[in-house]
Order: C-alpha cells, then structure tokens, then sequence
C-alpha cells in the first residue's frame, strides 16, 4: 500500500493508502484531475504532495475546491505543499482551495 492522492471530479482532495489511484476515486467516476503520492512532514508539520499519477497524470489543482482531511492522522492545521519534482526538492508550492 502506498500513500495517494487525486483530485477527484467534484474538485475534492482525497488521500489514502490504496495500491492504485483509481482504487481512491468513487464508484460513479471513471477518471479524475491527476494525483500523486504524499507524505507527513514531522519536522516541518506540513503535509508534501509530489509526483503524478501513472494513471491519470500531474494533478491539476486550479480545479480544488476542498479538501478531505478525514483519512490522515493529522489534523486540519497542517498546510499543504506541492514538490512538481520528487522527494528531496527544495521548492515547496502552496496548496490551496481556490
């Protein structure tokens, strides 16, 4: 299991544990607004997004309109950057609800 991301259809940030992206979309969608892998940040207390979906590619984040916090063992105070590149990068962008 590996820690994911989509953006759903709806515009909603999801994450979860799943093996594949499609495994986090509901049952009535076919195809989403990209996603990646994510990771907590203990020593920064952020949450990192980074990467792209195999499947459904680079996530698109003008198209956020929420996030779905339910599924992490954090809280909502914890703000959330994206790294285009993967782990390791040191420019961090913004994620937020437009």
């Amino acid at each position: 299991m590996y820690n994911k991301f989509i953006i759903r259809q709806d515009g909603t940030l999801v994450f979860g544990n799943v093996y594949l992206h499609r495994d986090l979309l509901p049952h009535t969608d076919s195809t989403c607004y990209g996603g990646g892998l994510w990771q907590l940040d203990y020593e920064r207390h952020c949450i990192i997004l980074f990467g792209r979906s195999f499947d459904f590619g680079t996530p698109d984040f003008s198209q956020l309109q929420r996030i779905d916090y339910s599924s992490l063992p954090i809280g909502r105070g914890w703000p959330i950057f994206y790294q285009h590149l993967w782990l390791g990068e040191e420019i961090l962008e913004p994620v937020n609800v437009v």
